[in-house]
């Protein structure tokens, strides 16, 4: 049975892209990228989280195309993006720079901005020669270095091994998901956005996450189960802007306090309040913002240092 990937009208409806292409990762898998906007316009590459897909980023993509050139992608399996047999942070890293390579020229710089696991496709990739040439900033939006299953709070018991382990079988059930019921819609709400999310905000995350293939999910789950990007972050050089939820339950602020502090060239925390883990649909506005600073206040100056 076909679902609906994605909600269809409102602020959350994903726009048309005008043009699509296919990055080729390093193992050969196929990768589909969207190209919004002016191609004259200063460059900013989206790349979402777990379970999520380019429709994840539709008010940014819809806000930030006005006048810059917004490129956005699936993630393996994600999406549009067939299935791959390799799950890692290493093929998150290749796959990024896939993507930078694909639909940047060489030396051309953007804005990277990446939701959970995209945030941790940044941090992986970091260091890496691909990223150094095209990378002028970046955001980490609602995301994490490591210890993600013993610090989230989806399951409301005290921190202990019981936790880690229930919470470590409730992200990584192989059930599917089913059919977006009101059950489902409350059950995905509580797990990962803020209590005061409006209906139209619930119903476009939970048409995005259902979508999700089950293998897919199980998959990256086992990743982000033993994720551990600690050691990235000093490779991470670029300005770095850091955004997170102070009621996200997936990956809690500590996460983005504790980016912020170990961070070569942090150049901002932002703690919104009340918000969960899907800020670029619930804080649709500070996310944008965020990005349209870092352009700003960097992007811009890097183009130019770069004419005669």
């Amino acid at each position: 049975m076909s679902r609906l990937t994605h909600v269809i009208s409102g602020p959350y409806a994903p726009p048309a892209a005008r043009r699509e292409l296919v990055a080729a990762s390093a193992d050969g898998s196929r990768l589909h990228v969207e190209v919004h906007g002016d191609e004259d316009a200063p460059a900013v590459v989206l790349a979402h989280g777990w379970t999520c897909s380019t429709a994840f980023w539709a008010a940014q993509i819809r806000e930030l195309a006005t006048d810059h050139r917004v490129i956005a992608y699936d993630q393996r399996g994600h999406g549009r993006s067939p299935a791959a047999r390799t799950h890692s942070t290493t093929a998150l890293a290749d796959d990024l720079v896939a993507v930078l390579g694909a639909a940047l020229a060489p030396g051309e710089r953007a804005v990277l901005a990446g939701h959970s696991m995209g945030g941790m496709t940044i941090m992986a990739a970091a260091g890496r020669p691909e990223f150094t040439e095209h990378a002028a900033a970046a955001l980490l939006c609602s995301t994490g270095s490591s210890q993600l299953v013993a610090q989230a709070l989806v399951v409301p018991l005290r921190a202990g091994r019981a936790r880690t382990r229930i919470t470590g079988a409730v992200l990584g059930s192989r059930a599917p998901l089913g059919p977006v019921t009101p059950i489902a819609r409350t059950v995905l709400k509580y797990a990962t956005m803020g209590p005061g999310s409006a209906p139209d905000r619930v119903e476009a995350c939970a048409r995005i996450v259902h979508a999700c293939p089950t293998g897919v999910r199980r998959a990256w789950s086992e990743v982000l189960a033993g994720l551990d990007l600690d050691a990235n972050l000093a490779a991470l050089t670029v300005p770095t802007a850091v955004i997170g939820g102070t009621s996200d339950r997936l990956t809690p602020v500590a996460h983005a306090r504790a980016l912020a502090a170990a961070l070569p060239h942090c150049v901002g925390l932002t703690e919104l309040t009340g918000m969960g883990h899907m800020t670029p649909i619930e804080a649709p506005e500070a996310v944008t913002g965020a990005v349209r600073g870092l352009t700003a206040r960097y992007l811009d100056t890097t183009e130019k240092e770069k004419t005669p």
